[in-house]
C-alpha cells in the first residue's frame, strides 16, 4: 500500500492525498481489518472526521474535518456545492465530443449491489461536465484522458454516467467490461484537485494532486 500523504493539516480541516486501494471509512463484514483512511488519519489527529468519501479504487484528495463543528460546516459547504472538485479519468475509446455535459439521474440497482444505474423513474438527478485531454491509440487499444467536473456527488456518479456515455473507465470493476478491466493495474480515476473556503479563516484554499496514470 502506498503510503498516505497529508497535503495540509491546521486545526479546522486535514486534506489527504489517497492511494488507490484504500477505504475511505472502515469496511464491516469479511474486510473489516482492512485500514482505512480515516483510521490511519485519526492514528495522528484523533479528532479528523471524514467529510465525503471515495470510492476504494479512485485515488485523490480526500478532505477531513477536525471535531464536529467543524464537520457541520464543511458537510454543509458539500450540500450547498460550494466546494469545487475536479479528476482526472482515463477511458476506453476515443470520446467523440471534445467536451459535454452528461445528465442523467442515478439510483441503486437493487440485483447487483453495490452498483448504481441510470434511473429515470425514480433516480436522483446527477451532471457531469467533461472536457478531453488527449486522445490515444486506436481500435481496441484507444483511450482518452479527461478532465471531470461532477456538479453533484452521487455515489458512483462519474463511473455511471462515463459507461452511460460509452466509454467505462480504465481498470472499472464494476462497469468496464471484465475482460478489458482486468488487463489495467488500476481503476484510472483520480481527484486531483478541490478548493473550498476556509471554515474558519474564511480565505479560499486550493489544493491539487497530479494523476498517476
Amino acid at each position: 500500500m502506498p503510503e498516505l500523504a497529508l497535503l495540509h493539516v491546521d486545526e479546522a480541516l486535514i486534506v489527504a492525498d489517497k492511494p488507490a486501494g484504500l477505504l475511505s471509512v472502515p469496511a464491516g463484514g469479511a474486510a473489516a481489518q482492512r485500514d482505512s483512511l480515516v483510521t490511519l488519519v485519526q492514528a495522528q489527529y484523533p479528532d479528523a472526521l471524514i467529510v465525503h468519501r471515495l470510492d476504494a479504487a479512485t485515488s485523490g484528495l480526500v478532505l477531513l474535518a477536525r471535531g464536529l463543528e467543524m464537520l457541520r460546516r464543511l458537510s454543509l459547504a458539500f450540500e450547498q456545492r460550494v466546494i469545487g472538485k475536479t479528476y482526472i479519468a482515463r477511458v476506453y475509446g476515443h470520446v467523440a465530443a471534445d467536451s459535454g455535459e452528461i445528465a442523467l439521474p442515478l439510483g441503486p440497482d437493487p440485483d447487483n449491489r453495490p452498483r448504481q444505474r441510470v434511473d429515470h423513474a425514480a433516480g436522483r438527478s446527477a451532471l457531469t461536465r467533461y472536457t478531453v485531454d488527449s486522445r490515444q491509440g486506436a481500435g481496441d487499444s484507444a483511450t482518452t484522458r479527461l478532465t471531470l467536473k461532477p456538479l453533484t456527488g452521487r455515489s458512483h456518479q462519474l463511473r455511471v454516467h462515463l459507461q452511460a456515455l460509452g466509454h467505462p473507465i480504465v481498470g472499472d470493476p464494476l462497469y468496464a467490461p471484465p475482460e478489458l478491466a482486468a488487463h489495467s493495474e488500476r481503476m484510472c480515476l483520480h481527484a486531483t484537485a478541490i478548493s473550498f473556503i476556509h471554515p474558519e479563516k474564511r480565505t479560499p484554499m486550493q489544493f491539487s494532486s497530479p494523476a498517476p496514470f
